[in-house]
């Protein structure tokens, strides 16, 4: 049986569609699970796909991640806030980094400060594209 460490990088076969998440092969030996509110983008049954070890669990089955480990723990509450606000809105807000602070605080219940810092990773991450009235979730991610 192969061992696994957190945040091995991993080949994932995507499996099926769970509550909780999607059950995937892992490196085709062994069990896994991707939790559904941490897919950012689309996956397919029977999708090979590059992953990340997240957790060994006791029962020898593996937490994944899609993303490196270090942006999984650097995403921040207000990074879901705002894709959760673009999902909702057809991939797309019209606010930036020049809207008034009171905008961003009524539609995003979060600082100007809290919001250029979350879409600055979102963007660095390429989750979503800065244009010139607004941000706009990209095609992949959705």
């Amino acid at each position: 049986m192969e061992e696994f460490e957190v945040g091995q990088e991993v080949e994932v076969v995507v499996g099926s569609f769970t509550k909780l998440g999607i059950t995937v092969l892992v490196n085709e030996v062994c069990e896994g699970l991707l939790y559904a509110n941490e897919v950012y983008q689309r996956v397919e049954e029977g999708q090979r796909i590059k992953g990340y070890v997240k957790k060994v669990r006791e029962d020898g089955k593996l937490d994944v991640s899609l993303q490196p480990i270090g942006f999984r723990n650097s995403i921040t509450k207000f990074q879901v806030q705002i894709l959760n606000a673009l999902r909702a809105h057809n991939g797309f807000l019209p606010i930036t980094d020049k809207s008034e602070p009171d905008t961003i605080k009524f539609e995003l219940g979060m600082s100007k400060k809290a919001f250029k810092n979350a879409i600055g990773g979102l963007y660095k991450n390429r989750v979503i594209a800065i244009e010139e009235n607004g941000i706009r979730l990209l095609e992949h991610v959705q």
